[in-house]
């Protein structure tokens, strides 16, 4: 099954792309990176156009993206759900069911621990894909977490229902 996980952000989107069968495999991952100069909706066109192209390249089975946590700086906090709503209308245009996952709980998944430091959840994402070095940028190393924490979900409840 392939799995793409997002993590959603206006300035950089982060994307990961795997295939969660019997081993997880890293397949991609990166970022969508916009200029800060751009007005707001060409900022949300340049990541709608991109992860429009990343959809057509893996043709994932599922899709998950990280929810907007709560931010003391507001504007911040605006602009990434901005950058959200256009992602997840994006793939709800492509008939994509969206599953979404708390910070909390994409640390758990990989971490075995909800509060876990942003250098332990690249280390572990580093070790479950097999990887030489740690997955750069950041939102790229959380975008593979979430779709990770996705992959891992899904086959907990096969196995809980099967």
């Amino acid at each position: 099954m392939i799995i793409l996980g997002i993590d959603p952000g206006t300035a950089t989107t982060g994307f990961g792309v795997i295939n969660f069968d019997q081993e997880i495999q890293l397949l991609d991952y990166g970022c969508i990176e916009t200029a800060k100069n751009l007005q707001l909706a060409d900022r949300l066109n340049i990541i709608n156009k991109d992860l429009e192209i990343i959809i057509k390249e893996w043709l994932p089975d599922t899709i998950a993206i990280e929810e907007l946590f709560f931010s003391k700086n507001v504007k911040t906090a605006m602009h990434v759900a901005h950058a959200r709503g256009a992602i997840m209308q994006k793939l709800s245009d492509r008939s994509y069911h969206i599953y979404e996952y708390k910070p909390q709980q994409v640390k758990e998944a990989v971490c075995g621990y909800g509060n876990a430091e942003k250098w332990q959840v690249q280390n572990m994402v580093k070790a479950i894909l097999n990887m030489n070095e740690i997955p750069k940028p950041d939102d790229a190393a959380d975008a593979l977490a979430v779709a990770i924490c996705h992959g891992q979900t899904l086959n907990t409840h096969m196995k809980l229902y099967a």
